[in-house]
């Protein structure tokens, strides 16, 4: 790679004199603290000045705090995809490819997203669980705003557990370990919170995993385009935002909330758990047929030809 095809790259290796080839046989745990560790150093000196200046407002100081995190992340992922593996494209590397098949499955994960919350708490109204309340004035307003949330975590979450993250561990384990361990990385890492929360929301936890594992197998099946886990991630985020910020449904507490989903979230509860498990074992269908289509030898007529 010459030093005029990424300059700004260039100056960021020269600052940091990372010796970076020596991580690509490095094990998978030095991989991983390595990266965590140069990314919080690019991170911090920027987090903390804006964290003290904002911190009146907590909602603007975590979008600028993990906006700033992900901006860090992208550079540090191409840096570390060219100089460590020698990749010339390391996004693409990654499955996130400017393609119209990416683009397509993007938006048919996204629809798909969109529609599922809605379709999950429709079901639980039939069965008398839930009610639905008048939609405010301001309706539109949420949805832009939930439309942008949805594809700002469905981007990065998708880049960084099933991009850079999943291809890590494909280096080191077999691919079904890999889904597993990406998976439980997932839910713990979004499980991070008090003791007395964690027993509060624990239906969340399975559900989490399940999602995880729809999302890698959504890529799978998909020739590892990341573009259709974005698109679900983000739709499912969106959706749910559209009903929970929106105040569209209220439970009629004929039963747990175990099973309508703790504070209202379909991850946490056993409606949500039933959806995911069918979209879980939909998506691995259809992997484990890319995979057999996959493997198959190309098509040889000449015995038909001759005949």
């Amino acid at each position: 790679m010459k030093p005029e095809d990424c300059t700004g790259e260039v100056r960021l290796v020269h600052r940091l004199k990372i010796p970076w080839q020596r991580f690509q046989s490095a094990p998978i745990w030095l991989r991983l603290l390595g990266f965590l560790a140069v990314l919080a150093g690019l991170w911090l000196p920027l987090a903390l000045p804006l964290y003290l200046w904002l911190r009146a407002d907590a909602n603007a100081t975590t979008i600028a705090v993990m906006g700033v995190l992900f901006l860090n992340f992208l550079v540090l992922v191409r840096v570390w995809g060219r100089r460590v593996y020698g990749r010339s494209r390391p996004y693409v590397a990654y499955g996130l490819t400017r393609s119209v098949a990416n683009l397509g499955d993007a938006l048919t994960g996204l629809i798909l997203g969109l529609v599922l919350p809605f379709a999950l708490f429709a079901s639980l109204s039939l069965l008398g669980w839930l009610q639905w309340q008048t939609p405010p004035a301001n309706l539109w307003h949420v949805t832009l705003a939930g439309s942008l949330t949805g594809l700002g975590v469905g981007l990065a979450e998708e880049l960084v557990f099933r991009g850079w993250l999943l291809d890590e561990l494909e280096r080191d384990y077999r691919p079904a370990i890999a889904l597993w361990v990406n998976a439980l990385i997932f839910a713990i890492l979004h499980f991070i919170k008090p003791l007395a929360e964690v027993w509060r929301t624990l239906p969340q936890f399975p559900g989490l995993v399940l999602l995880a594992l729809s999302l890698i197998w959504g890529k799978r099946a998909r020739g590892d385009r990341l573009g259709f886990p974005i698109g679900l991630h983000s739709g499912l985020v969106w959706g749910y935002y559209i009903i929970n910020v929106g105040d569209l449904i209220a439970p009629t507490e004929r039963v747990s909330p175990w099973l309508t989903g703790v504070d209202g979230n379909p991850l946490a509860g056993g409606g949500g758990l039933l959806f995911l498990a069918i979209l879980a074992f939909w998506l691995r269908r259809q992997a484990q047929r890319q995979q057999i289509d996959a493997n198959k030898p190309p098509f040889d007529d000449s015995s038909r030809r001759g005949r």
